[in-house]
Protein backbone atom coordinates (compact mmCIF):
# COMPACT_ATOMS: atom_id res chain seq x y z
CA UNK A 1 0.00 0.00 0.00
CA UNK A 2 1.41 3.43 -0.92
CA UNK A 3 2.17 6.11 1.65
CA UNK A 4 -0.97 8.19 2.46
CA UNK A 5 0.57 11.27 0.77
CA UNK A 6 1.28 9.47 -2.51
CA UNK A 7 -1.43 10.22 -5.11
CA UNK A 8 -3.84 7.40 -5.91
CA UNK A 9 -5.59 7.59 -9.30
CA UNK A 10 -9.39 7.39 -9.37
CA UNK A 11 -11.56 6.61 -12.40
CA UNK A 12 -12.07 10.37 -12.90
CA UNK A 13 -8.34 11.19 -12.73
CA UNK A 14 -6.91 8.10 -14.47
CA UNK A 15 -6.42 9.85 -17.88
CA UNK A 16 -4.30 12.53 -16.16
CA UNK A 17 -2.11 9.89 -14.45
CA UNK A 18 -1.87 7.83 -17.66
CA UNK A 19 -0.62 11.01 -19.37
CA UNK A 20 2.00 11.52 -16.65
CA UNK A 21 3.19 7.94 -17.19
CA UNK A 22 3.45 8.67 -20.95
CA UNK A 23 5.17 12.05 -20.47
CA UNK A 24 2.10 14.05 -21.55
CA UNK A 25 0.29 16.72 -19.54
CA UNK A 26 -3.44 15.98 -19.85
CA UNK A 27 -5.98 18.39 -18.42
CA UNK A 28 -9.72 18.88 -18.78
CA UNK A 29 -11.56 21.19 -21.13
CA UNK A 30 -15.24 22.06 -21.00
CA UNK A 31 -16.97 21.60 -24.34
CA UNK A 32 -19.77 23.95 -23.26
CA UNK A 33 -17.87 27.07 -22.14
CA UNK A 34 -14.39 26.27 -23.50
CA UNK A 35 -12.57 26.59 -20.15
CA UNK A 36 -9.47 24.52 -19.53
CA UNK A 37 -9.19 23.52 -15.89
CA UNK A 38 -7.26 21.60 -13.27
CA UNK A 39 -7.53 19.51 -11.10
CA UNK A 40 -9.29 16.79 -13.11
CA UNK A 41 -13.04 16.68 -12.59
CA UNK A 42 -16.07 15.37 -14.50
CA UNK A 43 -17.80 18.72 -13.86
CA UNK A 44 -16.62 22.10 -15.20
CA UNK A 45 -15.86 24.48 -12.31
CA UNK A 46 -16.84 27.48 -14.50
CA UNK A 47 -20.29 26.51 -15.77
CA UNK A 48 -21.05 23.16 -14.05
CA UNK A 49 -21.39 21.34 -17.38
CA UNK A 50 -20.63 17.64 -17.52
CA UNK A 51 -19.73 17.91 -21.21
CA UNK A 52 -15.97 17.78 -20.60
CA UNK A 53 -13.00 15.97 -22.08
CA UNK A 54 -9.28 15.55 -21.54
CA UNK A 55 -6.81 17.08 -23.97
CA UNK A 56 -3.03 17.12 -24.28
CA UNK A 57 -1.83 20.47 -22.98
CA UNK A 58 1.34 22.12 -24.26
CA UNK A 59 3.29 21.67 -21.04
CA UNK A 60 4.33 25.33 -21.18
CA UNK A 61 3.90 27.34 -17.98
CA UNK A 62 5.24 30.20 -15.89
CA UNK A 63 6.25 30.35 -12.25
CA UNK A 64 3.63 32.34 -10.34
CA UNK A 65 4.82 31.81 -6.74
CA UNK A 66 6.77 29.33 -4.65
CA UNK A 67 8.18 28.38 -1.29
CA UNK A 68 11.32 26.39 -0.59
CA UNK A 69 11.13 23.46 1.80
CA UNK A 70 14.44 23.01 3.58
CA UNK A 71 13.58 19.45 4.65
CA UNK A 72 11.58 17.85 1.81
CA UNK A 73 9.29 14.84 2.11
CA UNK A 74 11.46 11.70 2.39
CA UNK A 75 9.93 10.00 -0.67
CA UNK A 76 11.57 12.63 -2.90
CA UNK A 77 14.86 10.95 -2.04
CA UNK A 78 16.79 14.14 -1.40
CA UNK A 79 18.19 15.79 1.68
CA UNK A 80 18.40 19.27 0.26
CA UNK A 81 15.82 21.95 -0.32
CA UNK A 82 12.87 21.44 -2.68
CA UNK A 83 10.39 23.97 -4.04
CA UNK A 84 6.63 23.84 -3.85
CA UNK A 85 5.37 26.11 -6.60
CA UNK A 86 2.20 27.66 -7.91
CA UNK A 87 2.47 27.30 -11.68
CA UNK A 88 0.28 28.95 -14.33
CA UNK A 89 -0.22 26.78 -17.40
CA UNK A 90 -0.22 28.40 -20.86
CA UNK A 91 -3.79 27.12 -21.21
CA UNK A 92 -4.86 29.14 -18.16
CA UNK A 93 -5.23 26.93 -15.08
CA UNK A 94 -2.96 27.24 -12.08
CA UNK A 95 -1.71 24.24 -10.17
CA UNK A 96 0.66 23.33 -7.38
CA UNK A 97 3.77 21.38 -8.35
CA UNK A 98 7.51 21.37 -7.82
CA UNK A 99 10.34 22.93 -9.83
CA UNK A 100 13.14 20.47 -10.54
CA UNK A 101 16.45 20.42 -12.43
CA UNK A 102 17.59 23.78 -11.11
CA UNK A 103 18.99 25.20 -7.91
CA UNK A 104 16.38 25.66 -5.22
CA UNK A 105 17.24 29.28 -4.42
CA UNK A 106 15.45 32.60 -4.87
CA UNK A 107 18.13 33.56 -7.40
CA UNK A 108 17.33 30.57 -9.61
CA UNK A 109 13.55 30.52 -9.07
CA UNK A 110 12.51 33.80 -10.65
CA UNK A 111 8.82 34.71 -10.74
CA UNK A 112 7.33 34.63 -14.25
CA UNK A 113 10.18 32.45 -15.49
CA UNK A 114 9.15 30.13 -18.36
CA UNK A 115 8.71 26.51 -17.34
CA UNK A 116 8.15 23.22 -19.10
CA UNK A 117 6.35 20.13 -17.77
CA UNK A 118 8.50 17.16 -16.86
CA UNK A 119 7.53 13.88 -15.26
CA UNK A 120 9.27 12.37 -12.26
CA UNK A 121 8.98 8.93 -10.64
CA UNK A 122 7.60 9.25 -7.11
CA UNK A 123 7.15 6.07 -5.07
CA UNK A 124 5.00 3.86 -7.34
CA UNK A 125 3.61 6.62 -9.59
CA UNK A 126 4.88 9.26 -12.03
CA UNK A 127 4.09 12.85 -11.03
CA UNK A 128 3.98 16.16 -12.85
CA UNK A 129 6.78 18.60 -12.06
CA UNK A 130 8.20 21.57 -13.94
CA UNK A 131 11.68 22.66 -14.93
CA UNK A 132 13.08 25.87 -16.39
CA UNK A 133 12.15 25.96 -20.10
CA UNK A 134 15.78 26.47 -21.17
CA UNK A 135 16.57 23.01 -19.70
CA UNK A 136 14.61 21.37 -22.53
CA UNK A 137 16.49 20.30 -25.61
Amino acid sequence: MPHPLVPVPTPETQPFWDGCQEGILRINKCLTCGSAYFPPSPICPECSSTDVEYFDASGDATLYSYTIQQKPFFLWGSEGPRSVALVKLAEGPMLTSSIVNCEQTPEALQLDMPLRATFVPFDEITVLCFEPAEQQS
